[in-house]
């Protein structure tokens, strides 16, 4: 049996979506083994640190994203289905609206919009995603947040003696 791959990953897309929010919809287009992983640390995204998400936490990626982004969408440049991979370019948008947990503290929203680069690789089986890897220019959403790193006060760390 053959499977419309491309339009499986642009459902899950839609499900994602702030507008739409369906997390059953979402879940129940991965196989029972399904994993997302994130190409950056999940504190970004209001996660715990978790890179890889399985089972009912697949749910968790769109919800902590839509928390801090409730108006989230995903703008898709450029669709390439080869055989059972689907590579996606798009731009992740939104207005940064829910506060953003981090190690350091909760940084609270400024309501800037952002318009992320974002490369996705889906990989299916028999019509489920088996595997999500989503890879994020977090250093472009911070910035583009208004939630920019203390990088003076890393350079002004004592440097470890050898």
């Amino acid at each position: 049996m053959t499977y419309d791959n491309e339009a499986i990953v642009r459902h899950a897309y839609h499900t994602a979506e702030g507008s739409v929010l369906d997390v059953a919809g979402f879940v129940g287009s991965f196989a029972e083994d399904g994993v997302i992983n994130l190409g950056h640390a999940g504190q970004e995204f209001g996660g715990v640190g978790q890179e890889s998400y399985r089972g009912e936490q697949l749910g968790e990626l769109p919800l902590s994203l839509a928390k801090l982004f409730p108006d989230v969408h995903r703008e898709l440049h450029r669709v390439n289905v080869l055989g059972d991979t689907v590579a996606v370019e798009l731009s992740i948008q939104g207005t940064f609206l829910g506060p953003l947990e981090t190690p350091a503290g909760i940084v609270q929203p400024t309501g800037a919009k952002i318009d992320v680069p974002t490369a996705d690789f889906w990989y299916l089986r028999d019509g489920k995603i088996e595997m999500f890897n989503c890879y994020v220019m977090v250093s472009t959403m911070l910035a583009q947040m208004g939630v920019m790193p203390n990088v003076a006060s890393a350079g002004a760390a004592p440097v470890a003696e050898r």
